[in-house]
Parts: C-alpha cells; sequence; structure tokens
C-alpha cells in the first residue's frame, strides 16, 4: 500500500507506448482468466470492489494525490462499508475499516490470515524472508519467534534488562543538559535553546537497543553510530515501499526510480554490521571471554550455532533476527516519541499536566525510575491518544491470506491481500468523541479500560493476533520511561506560534516528514544531571 503515488507516477512515464502496448497484453490475459475463475465461484458473495479501477494499475491511479492514503481508504469506506475490495495492479486485496472487523480477522481467521505476501522489498531485504517477522505462518517462524519471546521479550527478561533502559536514558538527558549548558554559554543566555529531537530520540534508542540485544555500549566513533542508525532506518523504510513491480509483475525489470538497486545496497550494509558483531561474538567465545550475563546474539549463538532451521543456516537466521528486532525497534520506538512529544507541543496544556503529575508522585530530588510508571496515568493516557492517531504502522504489518476463509459473511479467496486501516479503526466516531482531536483524557475516562496490546480491537497500533509486533513488551515501558524523564527534567516549549507540522512520510512505519526542533530549559537542580 505504502509509496502508491510513486509506483503509480512511475508506470505514467513509461516512454515507448508500443512498447508498453505488447508488455500488458500477458496480463491482459490474465485478468480475464481470473474473470473466468471468478465465474466459476457464482454464489459466494465477495466484498464490494470499489470502483474505479484502471486497466492492469487497478486502483493505484487513487493514491496520487497528496492526501494521506490512510484518509483515501477511509473515504472509500464511508461510501463501501467496513470491508471492500480494491485491486493493486494484479493483486487482490480487501481493506478493513472498523474493529468489528478486525476483531474476527485477528480472532476467527487469524491462522489464515497470519502469512505474510512475498513482495519485492521483503524479498530483498529479508534474506529471502528468512527475517521472522516477514516469514510465512509455519514452524520456522514459530520456533524463531519462541526463542525471542523467552530469551529476549518475556515479561523476566524485560524487568532484568530495566537497568539498562534506565541507565541510557540518564545518560541521554545527562547529554542533552551538556548541550543546553554550551549553546547557553554561546548565546549568553540563561533560558531556553534549541535541539532538533529527532537525532536525540533515535540515538537514544540506537544505544539502549544495541546494548541489550548484542551487548554493545558504545560505537567506535560518531560515525559509526549515524552509519549502522542510517542502515536501519533505510531497512525499514524500504521494507514498506510497494514497487511497481509488485503492482506489474511484468514491469519489474525495469526497476522503476532504482528502488530494488537501492534496496541491495541496503541489505548489504546492514548484512555487514551486524556480521561485524556476529564474528566479535564468535571470537569472545572462542576464547573463553563469556564472563557475566550474556546479551541476545550470545544466547542466539548457543541455540543456534551451526544448525539449520527452515532451510536457513544458523548465521542467517541469527543475523536476520538481530536486525528485525533492532531496526523495528529502534523505528517504531523513537517515531512514537517524536508524535508524542509533537502532539504534546500542539496541546501545552497536557505537558503542564504531565509536569504536575510528574511533581506529585516522583518529585524533583531524583531521576523517574520504572516503578513510578504505575502511577504515572495521565502519561499513559498521552502514550495512548498518541498511538491512537498517529499508530506505529498506520496499515499494520502487510497480512496475506493463506486459506479461502468468510469475513463478514464475505468469502475471501487464498492469496488476498489484506490492508487493515488503523487510522480509520482509531477514529471511528461511533467509538471515538470528536475522534480527530487530541484528547489524553479520554484514557481516564469512558475508555480508561482500554490498552493498546491488541486485546481491545479499538485500539490496536501493535497489531493483534499471532502477527502482533513482537517488539510491544519493550516498546511500552521504553516509551513510558524515556517521555517521563523528558518531561520531568526540562521545560519543553514549540520555536514559534505556529503549531507543529504534522505532515507525514510512509514506509513500513508512519514518520513525522520534518525535523522536531524543539526549546529546552533545565527544570532540575543541576546536580541531578552530573556531569562529572
Amino acid at each position: 500500500m505504502i509509496m502508491m503515488s510513486s509506483v503509480l507516477s512511475s508506470l505514467l512515464r513509461a516512454t515507448n507506448l508500443t512498447l508498453l502496448f505488447l508488455i500488458l497484453i500477458i496480463p491482459l490475459l490474465f485478468l480475464l482468466k481470473k474473470t473466468s475463475k471468478a465465474a466459476r465461484r457464482r454464489g459466494l458473495k465477495e466484498p464490494p470492489l470499489a470502483a474505479g479501477a484502471w486497466p492492469i494499475i487497478g486502483h493505484l491511479w487513487i493514491f496520487r494525490s497528496s492526501q494521506p492514503p490512510q484518509k483515501t481508504l477511509g473515504a472509500m469506506a464511508d461510501k463501501y462499508g467496513p470491508i471492500f475490495r480494491i485491486k493493486i495492479g494484479s493483486q487482490r486485496a480487501v481493506v478493513i475499516n472498523n474493529w468489528k472487523t478486525a476483531k474476527e480477522c485477528f480472532t476467527t481467521n487469524d491462522i489464515a490470515l497470519s502469512s505474510r505476501p512475498r513482495l519485492i522489498a521483503i524479498q530483498g531485504l529479508t534474506y529471502n524472508q528468512a527475517m521472522f517477522a516477514f516469514t510465512p505462518y509455519c514452524p520456522y517462524w514459530r520456533e524463531v519467534r519462541r526463542i525471542c519471546n523467552q530469551e529476549l521479550l518475556s515479561n523476566r527478561q524485560i524487568e532484568l534488562s530495566s537497568h539498562v533502559r534506565v541507565s541510557e536514558v540518564e545518560a541521554g538527558i545527562k547529554a542533552l543538559f551538556k548541550q543546553w549548558t554550551e549553546k547557553k554559554k554561546n548565546d549568553g543566555s540563561g533560558g531556553y535553546v534549541a535541539v532538533e529531537m529527532r537525532k536525540w530520540f533515535g540515538e537514544l534508542m540506537l544505544r539502549t537497543v544495541v546494548r541489550v540485544v548484542v551487548g554493545k555500549r558504545s560505537f567506535g566513533s560518531e560515525e559509526e553510530a549515524q552509519r549502522c542508525l542510517k542502515a536501519l532506518r533505510d531497512l525499514m523504510r524500504q521494507l514498506g515501499l510497494f514497487l511497481v513491480g509488485d503492482a506489474v509483475p511484468w514491469l519489474r525489470w525495469l526497476d522503476f526510480g532504482g528502488h530494488e538497486k537501492a534496496m541491495k545496497e541496503t541489505a548489504k550494509e546492514t548484512d555487514a554490521i551486524v556480521g561485524e558483531w556476529l564474528e566479535e561474538h564468535r571470537r569472545r567465545r572462542a576464547c573463553g571471554d563469556e564472563v557475566g550475563s550474556q546479551d541476545f546474539m550470545d544466547v542466539m549463538l548457543s541455540i543456534l550455532d551451526g544448525a539449520e532451521l527452515g532451510g536457513f543456516d544458523s548465521d542467517t537466521i541469527i543475523k536476520s533476527t538481530i536486525l528485525i528486532l533492532m531496526a523495528g525497534s529502534i523505528d517504531t520506538t523513537s517515531g512514537t516519541l517524536i508524535w508524542i512529544l509533537s502532539c504534546m507541543l500542539n496541546n501545552p496544556a497536557t505537558i503542564e499536566l504531565a509536569q504536575k503529575e510528574l511533581d506529585i508522585h516522583v518529585g524533583k530530588e531524583r531521576f523517574v525510575k520504572e516503578t513510578d510508571l504505575s502511577k504515572l496515568v495521565y502519561i499513559q493516557a498521552i502514550v495512548k491518544e498518541t498511538l491512537r492517531l498517529y499508530p506505529t504502522a498506520v496499515f499494520s504489518g502487510p497480512r496475506e491470506f493463506a486459506d479461502d476463509c468468510f469475513v463478514n459473511g464475505y468469502y475471501i479467496p487464498k492469496g488476498t491481500q489484506l490492508i487493515t486501516n488503523l487510522w480509520k479503526i482509531h477514529t471511528d466516531p461511533s467509538i471515538w468523541s470528536e475522534p480527530l482531536d487530541f484528547k489524553p483524557e479520554r484514557f481516564l475516562t469512558t475508555h480508561k479500560n482500554v490498552d493498546a496490546r491488541g486485546n481491545h480491537f479499538e485500539l490496536i497500533p501493535f497489531g493483534s493476533g499471532r502477527r502482533i509486533c513482537v517488539g510491544l513488551s519493550f516498546a511500552i515501558p521504553m516509551i513510558h520511561l524515556a517521555l517521563a524523564t523528558l518531561l520531568q527534567c526540562f521545560e519543553i516549549s514549540k520555536p514559534s506560534d505556529e503549531p507543529i507540522d504534522m505532515s507525514e512520510v510512509y514506509g513500513l512505519t508512519t514518520a513525522k516528514i520534518n525535523p522536531l526542533d524543539v526549546l529546552i530549559k533545565p527544570r532540575l537542580s543541576s546536580r541531578l544531571y552530573d556531569l562529572a
């Protein structure tokens, strides 16, 4: 679904009409064959097909406008109902738009919907679907996910890694205070100074995740850290690209826009980075240097080294698993923190209320601890409200029907792709009053018992069912801790009276398109920032 407009533009830029006509003869014959199959299914009612499909490209043209794709599909839902069909080139897809349909998909039909499509990006960037987040539903997926859940993401392991989150957040706060001190000296003021938060959140998450997953406490240089962060962000962005070859496979060889070439470069770069870490771990193990607690890569080596699983060798399994855990955690968590802070800056009263809550339950004589988080109900409400309006992945993860099944009484054939319009579900006026407004208070009153962990289908920012985001248990406490500590330690305001620009860019996750520049000023005693 993502990047549909670029796909359409590429298709329309085909220069030789005669060549294009010849290329499209075969797809037309294919469509006729599909029509004959549909005729044989008489009596099985399918979801309504949205009008306006063009030959060959289907509904791709509707995404050429500047309107966000989730809003385009949301408007179509108002016309066609909670479930309808569209054509993405030669691919069939159904779009679901309300919580009841989502519940049926992710409970009754969850096994049938637990597969992944073989999109070009997924093939090229995930070691041919060795990355378990993009693997079809199979014994291999179940085994790798089991290892992740038990050895890294269980409640016990999350608790054991608490000290890493706390120390890295505090280190980030001290670095931010140092930045404020240096800028204050340069401009001679004792007040606010400007900082860019995307870089700060990204580096915070990079340090935390790398330390938990591969035991790396620091990078050799700033350049090495930025190389790693860029490669992981490129990986997540490119995983969300829907290419011309996905819509019209006969045109894949043209590689419009050079996206497939760029994916190969990213795959090579990420493989090199994680490959270096894997060799470092092997050398350390060979020398017997395994003193102290093991990181997740050590655990995977102990379990899988030399083994084969699902047709993949151990190196491929370890590298692919480490990459998706890191890239997913860093991109989604830092991106969510950016959206949270942006929403709060556009609603400054929420900052005051959150800081008042912090002053009551934590005070100003120490930093926030994870044991404090359960008391910070307003901050939790702020996080939920942001995830409602700006879910981590606005169309959830890509899914494909592995079997024929029925949803809302409609027949869905095997091979159909599923598009879950989380934005439409999260802004349903029958569930949410004033659905487009940022109102954290709703999670203290009317929606007090609604969580974001896939149990309440009116709020599923991390997905639901078997394919729910595996990093959910790590992301939520990290988001709460980082946000609470930042708000406790600094006064934060906008650099101008203009609202923060909330324009989005779409990939596998939805990111704020422009940097987030803010003004900060310490609100605690300087001794707590401990620069010594």
